[in-house]
């Protein structure tokens, strides 16, 4: 069933309003007619489904059948910081790690970021960001969108890590500490409650030795992904997953 993400105040009462390109969706493209139903989420958790009354240019009745409950958000809330890829790159991060599970993506620059960064090119490039998003979280039926900030420095990256209980920062030189030698004790130890994680990806040309330095006084936990060198838009996806599983989000234990 077809699923669309409206603002809070877009509810009212037994009603619910789904407007703009969502409205014009459900009327050219999946030519919706009175009667027919949708799922509609307000993205902070209420999910209902809802019957189609009236389908007008740009905006969309529909009368609410049922409250529905939220399960498909993950627990553990695993944000991923990615140092700007060249291309489009970070819309595959998004899409993807949003499908999987994501809670939020933290985009930032690092030493080895060779995209020249633009504010006013970021700003485009954060709302079609956030479209990609919300594609993504309708196509995979999620309750929720999962939040973007505006690309950080690499000092407000560090500056955030305490506000996670968790910080994993992928090095692809560390081989003493691997992700699961980290993920499976501290998935363990929050199986009652909820808990946030932050997975800290380079670029292309990976993080420099003082960047790894830096990250671990700041209090990140260095680790490796293994023996196989991952691409910078891999690294993330990969992590979560790892994460998600050991969690018991995914068919783990």
């Amino acid at each position: 069933m077809q699923r669309y993400f409206v603002e809070k105040e877009q509810f009212e009462h037994d009603k619910v309003r789904v407007l703009g390109e969502d409205a014009r969706h459900i009327g050219k493209v999946m030519r919706g007619r009175p009667g027919d139903q949708i799922i509609v989420c307000d993205g902070a958790g209420r999910v209902a489904l809802a019957e189609l009354e009236s389908i007008e240019q740009g905006e969309v009745l529909a009368g609410v059948l049922e409250e529905l409950e939220d399960r498909s958000e993950a627990r553990v809330r695993v944000s991923i910081a990615q140092s700007l890829p060249k291309g489009d790159k970070l819309e595959t991060v998004i899409q993807k790690c949003t499908e999987i599970g994501a809670h939020a993506f933290v985009p930032f620059l690092s030493e080895r970021t060779v995209v020249q960064y633009d504010a006013k090119k970021e700003e485009k490039r954060l709302q079609r960001w956030s479209k990609i998003a919300k594609e993504a979280a309708e196509q995979s039926h999620r309750s929720r969108i999962p939040e973007l900030s505006q690309p950080l420095t690499y000092r407000q990256l560090l500056q955030s890590f305490e506000r996670y209980d968790l910080v994993l920062f992928c090095y692809e030189k560390e081989d003493a500490k691997q992700l699961r030698d980290l993920v499976r004790p501290f998935a363990e130890s929050c199986a009652e409650g909820a808990s946030s994680v932050l997975v800290v990806v380079g670029p292309e040309g990976g993080f420099t030795e003082k960047e790894a330095e830096t990250a671990a006084a700041a209090g990140a936990s260095i680790t490796g992904l293994g023996r196989r060198i991952l691409r910078a838009e891999t690294a993330g996806m990969t992590a979560l997953a790892c994460i998600l599983y050991e969690a018991g989000e995914m068919g783990g234990v």
